[in-house]
């Protein structure tokens, strides 16, 4: 399927008083949708959506030999549907290659709860999940791979489950981290398969294997006929939200595999993620801007750019209240603001969590969104 990739951002405008928005007059959420582009709205998101969190036993056992990183990484997220549920629409898995299976199936910091005496953790893979071929999901090999869903498919299926039984949503934005290097403070720990092209190939497969070309947004949808993706995002080529209810739109987190990814597939033909790009290459439709100004982002939101950027990191913010990084980022033209902390998991320290006014679950973009449009018809029934 092709988008209009040649409309001008401007006629959505135009389309909008058309509809009577502009005017004040009454307007319904189908006329809505018909005007209004993805790249013209803004959602929360969750950063690891997938991170289960420690194990108590596990838990003081970084405590005592790497309390640095379990300040950073205490945090935790329920099952991706129960984060779909309330109100998050991207979504952030990190992948490691496992091609035969097993790799990852037995995390040295089980060996070492053994070795302090601890009470054993509940079995972190009850399923032997982690036995089977395929990509596996979860934070650092050895120390930290407890997750909600242990494999990408396990992960996509759940998406791809709550999608089917939510087919009017919008669209959920699905954040890909390859992951791959050795721990250098752990020497003996579990070597990572690199990624190279053909493990990018069983990548894409592997989400082919869960969904549909019509239940997914990808790069070739989105460029038409243009020559490259900037052409087309600041031609409005992004679908409306009448085209893109109902689909998943896979992002790539880290920009080093790029060239990898592109390779043999000029401006994303072919492929299923968007890469996070440099503005102005080929592949370019979204850019991460995790430390970006809101000038930096409101730039790129304007020409015609998915931004992702960070609302709080390291469990810092939420362990002060400090809302300075969020609020920032609210007012920004970023249209996925991720956090450790959405409304639905406000933080246990001092109740800090990123939400959008009154509760939405979408609003138009504070920089993108048309003349006229209602936050309110976005996701009709869902405000929380």
């Amino acid at each position: 399927m092709t988008f209009a990739g040649g409309t001008k951002i401007a006629a959505s405008v135009v389309a909008l008083a058309l509809c009577g928005v502009a005017l004040g007059q009454q307007v319904d959420s189908a006329a809505q949708d018909k005007v209004v582009r993805i790249n013209q709205i803004q959602v929360i998101g969750t950063h690891n959506s997938y991170h289960a969190g420690f194990a108590p036993s596990a838990r003081e056992v970084m405590a005592k030999r790497n309390p640095k990183a379990l300040h950073s990484l205490d945090y935790k997220h329920g099952a991706l549907a129960d984060q779909l549920n309330g109100g998050v629409r991207q979504i952030e898995i990190d992948v490691f290659s496992d091609a035969k299976g097993g790799r990852f199936a037995h995390p040295a910091i089980v060996r070492w709860v053994a070795e302090e005496g601890l009470p054993a953790d509940p079995d972190f893979d009850p399923e032997h999940e982690m036995d089977k071929p395929g990509f596996k999901v979860m934070h650092v090999q050895d120390l930290d791979e407890r997750s909600v869903c242990h494999t990408f498919v396990r992960c996509l299926r759940d998406v791809k489950a709550w999608s089917k039984a939510h087919p009017q949503h919008l669209p959920i934005f699905l954040l890909v981290e390859t992951k791959e290097g050795d721990l250098k403070e752990m020497p003996d720990a579990v070597k990572t398969e690199p990624f190279t092209a053909a493990v990018f190939d069983a990548l894409d497969a592997e989400i082919r294997s869960v969904f549909k070309p019509e239940e997914m947004i990808t790069p070739d949808d989105v460029r038409g006929s243009a020559a490259t993706l900037p052409e087309a995002v600041k031609a409005g080529g992004w679908p409306t939200l009448k085209q893109a209810r109902g689909r998943v739109v896979f992002l790539m987190d880290q920009k080093p595999v790029t060239p990898l990814y592109v390779a043999g597939h000029p401006a994303l033909r072919g492929r299923i993620l968007f890469t996070n790009a440099e503005p102005g290459t080929a592949d370019a439709a979204f850019i991460e801007q995790n430390e970006g100004s809101r000038a930096e982002i409101d730039t790129l939101a304007k020409q015609g750019y998915l931004v992702r950027t960070r609302t709080d990191e390291g469990t810092e913010e939420a362990r002060t209240n400090n809302t300075a990084r969020r609020d920032v980022a609210l007012s920004s033209g970023a249209q996925m603001l991720s956090t450790d902390y959405p409304a639905s998991e406000p933080s246990g320290w001092t109740g800090f969590f990123v939400g959008l006014p009154g509760g939405l679950v979408a609003r138009c973009n504070p920089v993108t969104k048309p003349v006229g449009c209602v936050d309110g018809l976005l996701e009709p029934g869902l405000s929380r």
